[in-house]
């Protein structure tokens, strides 16, 4: 378990509160992307941050925001640095950026499986639940979408399109 002081969790806050470039309604630490924050030394302060996938084209735009939030609190170093193990998962993503997501119209993606604890494969399965209606009926329109990490979807109940935020 880490440990962070009390400003080192305040960092952490501000890191997490940057809006996602490419999903602005969600923050940083609702997508689970900000691993920590630690003070190295004073005035200096390295944030750790995972991408969503390995050559994601928003992490320099989270790095610069991250580093600008951090500025404007008053650190005059920051270090943004990119780590990849872990590997970032959707089931990183927080309950409150699942509730978000839903709610702006992109179909959440499905927790894996925590009780089996196998850490394996997302199950596969089709049913993916409309976000306007609820239906689970709906249909793949196209694997990719206005993101590499969204397909595109319909609903058969409603007929209306939707994003699906992919499990990884």
């Amino acid at each position: 378990m880490v440990t962070w002081t009390p400003l080192e969790e305040e960092l952490l806050g501000l890191a997490g509160s940057v809006p996602d470039p490419e999903l602005p309604v969600l923050t940083l630490e609702d997508l689970g992307v900000v691993r920590s924050v630690e003070v190295t030394e004073p005035g200096r302060v390295t944030v750790k941050l995972t991408p969503t996938y390995t050559g994601c084209p928003a992490i320099e735009a989270m790095s610069t925001d991250i580093e600008r939030v951090l500025h404007d609190y008053g650190v005059p170093e920051v270090s943004v640095e990119t780590v990849l193990s872990p590997a970032w998962s959707t089931d990183d993503i927080t309950a409150e950026g699942r509730r978000k997501l839903a709610e702006f119209g992109i179909a959440p993606p499905r927790p894996h499986d925590a009780a089996s604890g196998s850490g394996g494969p997302v199950p596969v399965t089709l049913s993916v639940r409309c976000p306007h209606c609820g239906s689970t009926d709906t249909e793949l329109l196209s694997r990719f979408s206005s993101t590499a990490c969204k397909a595109l979807r319909r609903c058969v109940a409603c007929r209306e399109p939707f994003d699906h935020f992919k499990e990884l």
